[in-house]
């Protein structure tokens, strides 16, 4: 990642435009174009996670759902009701329903797989029960990130109009902002999911729901899951930086 900073860095002050410009923009694609392929290889494992320990049979012989209501009552919570979902890995918390919704491969099954997916979950609605600071705010960023992601674009195309005529940067930075916003949230969802990971082996462990090398293999398919979070991130903050050398080239 270093290399590619100083790179772009390198561009921005040669003293050719052209330099400058192609510098900066073969950084960026550099960037990009890593930040892609590292998403397709950790999304890729945690594929091959998840289907391998769906496989392996935890001794307590537990399902995602009992797992999951167990680890509620455990904690105190009893206004989360767990529920199904279709689809494959599309398991989540939402608190607005105050439900836990499990997919085909983790409500039914037995697996230590579905039974860190169905903890992890719970981990959520243990944070929300317990205020985290993390997942309050995140919740509040939502409707401000719905707006800003579908028109961040559009105000950004619109500013680089103005910007070729005017010399006016403003809308462009106003539309680099509101992108920020969505990099903003990305960045704010690492600590809510390793948080939430963090909380589900805790109780696995505590509880005495997993142990030995199961344990261990629920904290791999968890790790796994949350290095997505990582990669979106960091999709998120290399976006935000493409449209600032965009628009600083334009203003060349």
């Amino acid at each position: 990642m270093q290399p590619l900073i100083v790179l772009l860095q390198a561009g921005y002050h040669s003293s050719s435009h052209a330099a400058r410009y192609d510098a900066a923009t073969m950084g960026m694609f550099v960037l990009i174009i890593v930040i892609g392929i590292a998403g397709y290889a950790v999304q890729a494992r945690l594929q091959s996670v998840f289907r391998k320990y769906s496989k392996v049979q935890f001794p307590g012989g537990l399902t995602g759902a009992e797992v999951a209501e167990k680890m509620l009552r455990d904690n105190n919570i009893h206004n989360v009701r767990v529920t199904h979902v279709k689809g494959h890995l599309t398991d989540h918390f939402n608190p607005k329903t105050m439900t836990v919704n499990l997919s085909d491969a983790v409500y039914a099954s037995t697996s230590v797989a579905a039974a860190a997916v169905a903890a992890h979950e719970c981990g959520h609605a243990v944070q929300h029960a317990r205020d985290y600071a993390p997942l309050t705010l995140r919740s509040q960023l939502v409707p401000v990130v719905q707006f800003a992601s579908s028109a961040a674009t559009w105000v950004i195309i619109l500013g680089l109009v103005i910007l070729a005529s005017t010399q006016n940067e403003l809308l462009c930075w106003i539309g680099v902002g509101m992108i920020a916003m969505t990099a903003l949230f990305s960045l704010v969802t690492l600590p809510v999911e390793y948080n939430a990971s963090a909380r589900a082996l805790e109780w696995l462990r505590v509880s005495r729901t997993m142990q030995g090398e199961q344990l261990v293999q629920a904290k791999q398919a968890l790790d796994w899951a949350a290095r997505t979070y990582l990669v979106a991130a960091l999709s998120a903050v290399a976006s935000v930086l493409y449209y600032i050398f965009l628009i600083l080239g334009r203003r060349d």
